[in-house]
């Protein structure tokens, strides 16, 4: 009888220990098997984040275009003002406008007596920028170049700006996730005042960089939007001829010039009195001479 006994005893341990193994190596498989998809699980994710990343930056590429003109026009007051009728058509705006007037020369000819021939030559251009959609750009460059009498630039050029956009955008991400991470630290755990002045400080620096993010990304897309559109224009130079009116004096009757004239004796006569006068030395040393040379003849001159 004890000798059964000790048999099932037996028997019952064996069967446990098999049990035991083989629930140990389940659950060391299981661990395995969790351990070695966690990577894989983890390499997933960033591989989700990555394509999604690259799929958000593909479809936000965008192009910020502008396009650089000069060319010589045959009157320049008249293709600014067909310029801008063009720019306003398509939805643009006109940014700057400036003409400018350069006297290259300038001569004055007598053409008769009251009145002078005037000929200028001068040169003048045109200075423009435009805001253009930029669906738009294209359309307003060929409706431009009817304008164009001589061409002497003319550059297009696009950027890609996707990708700062999408950086912006991501940067605008970060720094609102750090800006509520410290104000939810400032309402919890801020209890002394300086580490309270600390934390609003670095929440006042985040959020300088959140809006910097902000307007940067909002000044390139209304880059993208309108097209810059740069143009310098001119014409050949001109000359200009008038006559203009001369300054005449007009001439007096003849009883004023009979008047004149014997103001102007007068005159004469007193200047020469005043001439006289002043050499009256001389005069009296002349006579005095005169009266020398006769008293000297006197006695010179033979008896008869």
């Amino acid at each position: 009888m004890k000798t059964i006994l000790k048999s099932a005893w037996a028997l019952l341990a064996a069967t446990t220990l098999f049990i035991s193994c083989k629930q140990g190596e389940t659950t060391i498989e299981e661990a395995a098997v969790n351990t070695s998809s966690a990577p894989e699980s983890i390499a997933m994710g960033n591989a989700t984040t990555v394509a999604d990343t690259t799929k958000k930056f593909a479809d936000n590429r965008k192009f910020i275009r502008t396009a650089d003109l000069r060319f010589k026009v045959k009157d320049v007051a008249k293709s600014t003002t067909a310029i801008e009728s063009t720019t306003n058509k398509f939805g643009g705006l006109v940014t700057h406008s400036n003409l400018e007037t350069t006297v290259t020369h300038r001569d004055e000819t007598q053409f008769s007596q009251d009145s002078t021939l005037v000929s200028t030559r001068y040169a003048i251009e045109g200075n423009l920028t435009l805001r253009v959609p930029n669906a738009k750009l294209d359309t307003v460059v060929k409706s431009i170049a009817k304008e164009i009498d001589f061409l002497d630039l003319r550059v297009i050029k696009a950027d890609d700006v996707g990708l700062q956009l999408l950086s912006n955008e991501l940067a605008q991400q970060r720094n609102s996730q750090q800006q509520r991470r410290i104000a939810q630290a400032i309402d919890s755990k801020g209890k002394k005042l300086n580490q309270i002045l600390t934390a609003e400080d670095a929440l006042a620096g985040k959020n300088e960089n959140y809006d910097q993010a902000k307007l940067s990304n909002l000044a390139l897309k209304d880059q993208v939007a309108f097209s810059t559109v740069t143009l310098k224009i001119y014409q050949p130079e001109t000359t200009r001829k008038e006559l203009v009116a001369s300054v005449v004096t007009p001439r007096p009757n003849i009883g004023l010039q009979l008047l004149d004239s014997v103001k102007t004796g007068w005159y004469i006569l007193e200047s020469v009195l005043a001439f006289v006068v002043q050499l009256w030395s001389l005069i009296l040393l002349a006579f005095l001479g005169f009266l020398v040379y006769r008293k000297t003849l006197r006695k010179t001159k033979p008896a008869l």
